[in-house]
């Protein structure tokens, strides 16, 4: 018979911990999370706001991390941990409603309506006190685990959390660059505090939640392409693009998971202790963000493109795509691209020269872009990565030179 203390306690994992249900149930909350994301960039399709919106990107992924980690060192379909999840849960499903608005005030004013910037900042915090607090009642006797939160608190937690609080009272342009700011003291603050004190239990199943979140974002790229024929008629030009969108995400789905995933795991089984962490920090926690990102980025470029197409009214087929989602349909690829040459570096000791010049290509490309058919466009960067995927399944494997 199961006891309240059982029930209740937080339960540690052990080496071979697998994904849980309970951590596939607590993801569903950042499928819509990203989807706001992309359809906060695409209502005012500019550079600033693509700044904006990887600015709520970056602090979503921070909010991720923190439970990919507490997951690895304590299982999700325990009871306590479970309730916490959750708990984080539901303020992340209130932080993503707030995303439309973050950068405005529409709501504020209207007799009922709660001011989104300053609700989504509160929400936020109250998601990293939620993982402190977890992670320190995980481990009661571990002095060292305890003086890393305290540091992480002090560096990571309050710092920037103060300046979201102080960008939340600015507008437009003030208010990113503030958040900016934040998003990034409270990286350097991760990169000084996480070396030592934190675990990492189970390298499979914290290879296998970063895996799961590429996963959510190549599927928002296929949101986006039906999102953006919404209402408008199926023609043979919207199934040719439709297509080429899906060719697209399979072939960066390939990439990852056959030419990046399977290495990164393989070399963080291989160590142990800190140096396990590091290679953790610096591979899943900081170098998957550009994936997701990337990812983010080129469904906007899909959901642009594919409304040009369809909405035959206003646009013609010879019609480019103009301004930032020119940019984005293959920028964010080649940011995806460079990101996974980036993890591929860390993880081995080598570089991926397939990968790096068709990612600076990609990043390079919106000029030409804008210069060509969307439909074109699109058709190019299709063939493109699917050119790279078999350069680079043809590139002779070489043993890393990390030892």
């Amino acid at each position: 018979m199961t006891t309240h203390g059982e029930r209740t306690r937080l339960t540690p994992t052990a080496d071979g911990h697998k994904v849980t249900p309970a951590e596939l149930f607590f993801d569903l909350v950042f499928v819509y999370a990203i989807t706001q994301v992309t359809a906060l960039m695409a209502a005012d399709p500019t550079a600033l706001s693509l700044l904006g919106g990887m600015v709520v990107l970056a602090l979503l992924w921070w909010c991720w991390c923190c439970f990919a980690w507490l997951g690895n060192v304590v299982r999700a379909d325990s009871g306590a941990m479970f309730a916490v999840l959750v708990s984080v849960m539901a303020v992340v499903l209130v932080v993503s409603l707030t995303v439309p608005d973050v950068y405005d005030q529409v709501h504020a004013d209207v007799p009922g309506g709660l001011p989104a910037p300053l609700l989504f900042v509160a929400c936020y915090g109250a998601v990293r006190v939620l993982h402190l607090a977890t992670y320190w009642l995980s481990a009661p006797d571990d002095e060292a685990l305890r003086a890393t939160l305290r540091r992480t608190a002090l560096l990571s937690v309050l710092p920037p959390f103060t300046l979201l609080l102080v960008g939340a009272a600015f507008d437009g342009a003030t208010r990113i660059l503030i958040w900016l700011a934040a998003v990034i003291i409270d990286y350097a603050g991760i990169f000084v505090t996480g070396r030592k004190g934190w675990r990492l239990a189970s390298p499979a199943h914290f290879s296998e939640r970063h895996g799961l979140i590429v996963i959510i974002a190549l599927g928002e790229s296929i949101v986006a392409i039906g999102v953006g024929v919404t209402g408008y008629p199926v023609s043979a030009p919207v199934v040719a693009a439709a297509a080429l969108g899906l060719l697209t995400v399979a072939a960066l789905w390939r990439l990852y998971f056959h030419g990046v995933s399977e290495q990164a795991e393989h070399r963080l089984a291989q160590l142990t202790g800190d140096d396990r962490t590091v290679l953790a920090r610096d591979t899943y926690t900081f170098l998957h963000l550009p994936l997701v990102a990337g990812v983010v980025i080129t469904a906007l470029g899909m959901k642009k493109t594919l409304q040009q197409v369809a909405d035959t009214d206003h646009y013609g087929l010879a019609e480019p795509l103009h301004g930032m989602p020119a940019w984005a349909l293959a920028g964010g690829t080649g940011l995806f691209l460079l990101g996974a040459a980036a993890i591929r570096r860390r993880t081995t000791g080598r570089h991926t020269p397939v990968l790096i010049a068709g990612g600076a290509v990609c990043v390079a490309a919106g000029p030409l872009v804008a210069l060509v058919p969307a439909l074109a466009a699109l058709a190019a960067l299709a063939a493109t990565v699917t050119a790279l995927l078999l350069l680079h399944g043809r590139t002779p494997p070489r043993p890393p030179l990390l030892p």
